[in-house]
């Protein structure tokens, strides 16, 4: 098939770029991804600023090498939106930078405020430590992202979370001379102890495992998406939320703190959200060769 010239029509959506043009114009074959290109370097900008959206119905355009253009809907003359999403930094050192938080805090007051440091809460301390050291690890060498970046102004948002929810709030309650993990404590049951320890052991490996099936579903530098399968995935929409539930279980069974508690409830109701999307993603973008769950993360419940 020839190549066609489509020319379209450029209108901002919100605050306008600078040196957004009025019109720009791509061959047929072009993808996508060609026209991010095009639009990012015509207005001196970053490509991960710009959001693309159809005038005809607003539908986003995705930054994607596979999709042409002429595949969109899009035809000579078109209006497309461009929006300015403002700065932006990579998920992944967001990620990095989020979980930094607990894992410098939790050891740095562990040295600092019991006066002499229980078993509890030294034990407390090494699983804390050792779920965001996962989580590191996990961004570093595991998490492969759909998109490249995220609003700036969200790390101080997601950061918050994890440094003062996570970080200061559950250390202060946990290492305190006066917690109820510290030493003469009438709180220190060997049982639950046990019990929530191999909950804790049980989470973390769980929930390794469901992000191992996760990353096997994209190609280094892809964005493509799969449908999951095994180890939970026919259960439940998000194992690896349903697994991190269990981890925090046990954590709050180990430190018999009400701060504990308070951002376990935080963050299960937030993956319950992510997890209801991810249902709902799955059902539009697969259809019938997806096989729907009623619980999207903890079975029977949610």
């Amino acid at each position: 098939m020839a190549s066609k010239t489509l020319t379209f029509s450029i209108r901002p959506r919100g605050k306008p770029l600078k040196k957004l043009p009025e019109e720009l114009s791509l061959s047929s074959t072009s993808t996508s991804s060609d026209l991010y290109t095009q639009l990012a370097s015509s207005s001196k900008t970053s490509i991960h600023r710009l959001r693309i959206t159809k005038g005809s119905d607003g539908s986003l355009l995705p930054n994607t090498a596979s999709l042409p253009v002429s595949d969109t809907g899009l035809r000579d003359g078109s209006s497309i939106y461009v929006k300015d999403l403002g700065p932006q930094i990579s998920w992944r050192l967001v990620f990095i930078l989020e979980y930094l938080g607990p894992l410098i805090i939790h050891p740095l007051l562990y040295l600092l405020l019991p006066s002499n440091p229980s078993p509890l809460q030294t034990l407390s301390c090494t699983l804390v430590t050792l779920h965001f050291l996962k989580r590191e690890l996990e961004t570093l060498f595991l998490h492969r992202f759909s998109t490249a970046t995220m609003p700036l102004f969200n790390l101080f948002k997601n950061s918050a979370h994890y440094w003062l929810l996570a970080g200061f709030n559950i250390a202060f309650w946990t290492y305190r001379d006066a917690a109820p993990t510290a030493s003469g404590g009438n709180n220190n049951n060997m049982w639950i102890t046990t019990a929530s320890v191999i909950l804790y052991v049980i989470g973390e490996v769980g929930n390794l495992y469901t992000h191992l099936i996760l990353r096997s579903l994209r190609s280094s530098g892809g964005n493509e998406r799969g449908i999951p399968h095994g180890f939970g995935f026919e259960l439940v929409t998000c194992p690896n939320y349903m697994f991190e539930t269990l981890a925090w279980v046990g954590i709050c069974g180990v430190t018999w703190s009400l701060a504990s508690i308070v951002f376990a409830v935080v963050a299960v109701g937030q993956m319950g959200v992510w997890a209801k999307k991810r249902e709902g993603r799955y059902r539009r973008e697969f259809g019938g060769k997806y096989q729907r769950k009623r619980y999207v993360m903890l079975p029977g419940l949610w």
